[in-house]
């Protein structure tokens, strides 16, 4: 089972297979799987080429596993992850030369 711990839309800069890009998608994804869990930390980079264009395209996405291990979803664990995801997800961006403009959220955060 694959849930989206947290997402949240930003503005962002990013130029990817010459196409320029606007908004991020940025996600703590939970993979779970005969009693194992995975949390992966996800960028994915998307025109938004106007207020209500949200068509995100999964061409310019990077990604990061965090934690890998036998066991079940952790609130605790979660926390830990949310608080390094910021940098994490710089990080990510930094490798395909793109950045989240993190004060300008294009919609409210949604917690799974």
């Amino acid at each position: 089972m694959t849930t989206n711990v947290y997402e949240q839309y930003f503005g962002a800069q990013c130029t990817f297979n010459g196409v320029e890009r606007h908004g991020a998608l940025v996600m703590l994804i939970s993979h779970s799987d005969h009693g194992t869990i995975r949390y992966e930390a996800a960028v994915t980079f998307f025109p938004h080429n106007d207020p209500t264009d949200f068509a995100v395209s999964y061409d310019a996405y990077v990604s990061q596993v965090l934690f890998e291990a036998p066991g079940r979803r952790s609130r605790k664990r979660e926390k830990t992850l949310m608080e390094a995801l910021r940098p994490t997800i710089e990080d990510l961006a930094a490798t395909i030369a793109a950045t989240v403009n993190w004060e300008l959220p294009l919609r409210e955060a949604r917690m799974g």
